[in-house]
C-alpha cells in the first residue's frame, strides 16, 4: 500500500499542474480584473492605473505572471488580494475554521439520518416508511438548496421567531445562541446528501441482504440483531464509507449559496464575494485549495477502500 500511495501522490502533481493551467487561464479570460475594479474609482488616472498593473505584476507577459504565481504557490504565497490588499493566505484562513464548524455539523446529521434510515428502509423494503422515506427522499434531491434555506428562514425565523435568519456569533456569545444560529445552515447544507446517502444505504443493505453468506447465518440459528450487526450493517458500510469520503471535499468547496443564503462568513460566502468583486487572486486560492481538497480525499478514499475490504489488494 505503501508503493501505492507514493504513486498516488506523484501522479497528482502533474494533475494539480493542470488544473492550475487551467483555472489562470480562464481567469485572464475573464473580462474586468483590477483594471475596472479600480478604474470605477472614477478619481484615478491612466498613470496611476499602469502604476497599479506594474505593482501587481499584470504588466508582464501571462506566462511570466503564471509561473511567479505558481512559484508562490510553491513557498505557500498565494497572491495579494485586489480588494483587501491583504495576503490570501490569510484571508482564506480566517474563513476556513467557519466553514468547518458548518460542515462538521452538517456531516454529523447526515452521517447519523442517512444511516438510520437506509437501514430501516432495507429492512422494511415496500412498507409504508420505505415509501414515505423514498418520497422525502428524492424531494431532497431535487430541492434547491438556495429556494429551501429561504423557506426555513421565512418559517423558523420570521413566521416562528425561533431561530435567527442569518449571521453567525462565537460560543462567547453562549453555546444556545451559537446553536441557533448554525441550525438552519446546517440543515439547509445537509439535506441532499441526507437525502443521496440514505438511498445509497438502502441499496447497498439490499444487496447484502440477499448473500449467502446472511442466509446461511440465519440457517444456523443467528439471532437477527447480530446478523444485522456483524454480517449486513459491516460489509454495506464498505462503499459507503468510500463515498462519505468522496463527497466530503465538496462539503467544504460546494457551501456556497448556503453561506451566501444565511450571511455565514466562510469559504463558500468568500467565493461569492470574491467573485462579485473580481478578486481574482481569492478566487484563485480558493480554486487550488478545492482542487487539492478533492485530490487528497479521493487518495484516502482509495486507501479506505482497500483497508476495509480485504479482497482489495494495492501493489
Amino acid at each position: 500500500m505503501r508503493t501505492y500511495l507514493i504513486r498516488r501522490l506523484l501522479g497528482a502533481i502533474p494533475l494539480l499542474l493542470g488544473i492550475s493551467v487551467v483555472s489562470f487561464a480562464f481567469m485572464q479570460a475573464v473580462p474586468g480584473g483590477p483594471d475596472a475594479l479600480f478604474a470605477r474609482n472614477g478619481r484615478m488616472s491612466d498613470e496611476q492605473l499602469a502604476a497599479i498593473r506594474q505593482n501587481l505584476g499584470l504588466d508582464q507577459p501571462v506566462h511570466v505572471q503564471y509561473l511567479k504565481w505558481l512559484g508562490g504557490i510553491a513557498r505557500g504565497d498565494l497572491g495579494l488580494s485586489y480588494v483587501e490588499f491583504r495576503p490570501v493566505r490569510e484571508i482564506i484562513a480566517e474563513r476556513i475554521p467557519n466553514t468547518i464548524q458548518l460542515v462538521l455539523a452538517a456531516i454529523l446529521i447526515s452521517l447519523v439520518l442517512a444511516l438510520l434510515s437506509g437501514i430501516l428502509q432495507a429492512l422494511r423494503q415496500y412498507s409504508a416508511f420505505d415509501h414515505l422515506v423514498s418520497f422525502f427522499s428524492f424531494f431532497g434531491l431535487a430541492m434547491p438548496v438556495f429556494w429551501f434555506g429561504l423557506m426555513l428562514q421565512l418559517l423558523f425565523a420570521i413566521k416562528l421567531g425561533w431561530l435567527p435568519s442569518a449571521d453567525k456569533v462565537g460560543l462567547d456569545a453562549g453555546f444556545a445562541s451559537y446553536a441557533k444560529h448554525l441550525m438552519l445552515p446546517t440543515i439547509t447544507l445537509a439535506l441532499g446528501t441526507v437525502a443521496g446517502w440514505s438511498r445509497y444505504v438502502r441499496s447497498s443493505m439490499l444487496e447484502v441482504m440477499r448473500q449467502d453468506y446472511v442466509r446461511t447465518a440465519r440457517a444456523k440459528g443467528v439471532r437477527e440483531s447480530s446478523i444485522i450487526s456483524t454480517h449486513m450493517l459491516k460489509n454495506a458500510l464498505i462503499p459507503f464509507v468510500t463515498v462519505v469520503t468522496l463527497d466530503l471535499p465538496f462539503y467544504f468547496t460546494g457551501a456556497v449559496v448556503t453561506e451566501t443564503v444565511f450571511s455565514w462568513p466562510g469559504m463558500g460566502r468568500l467565493f461569492f464575494d470574491s467573485l462579485n468583486s473580481r478578486d481574482y487572486p481569492v478566487l484563485m486560492g480558493l480554486l487550488v485549495f478545492s482542487a487539492i481538497l478533492i485530490v487528497f480525499f479521493n487518495i484516502i478514499a482509495d486507501l479506505l477502500y482497500g483497508y476495509l475490504d480485504p479482497r482489495i489488494k494495492y501493489g
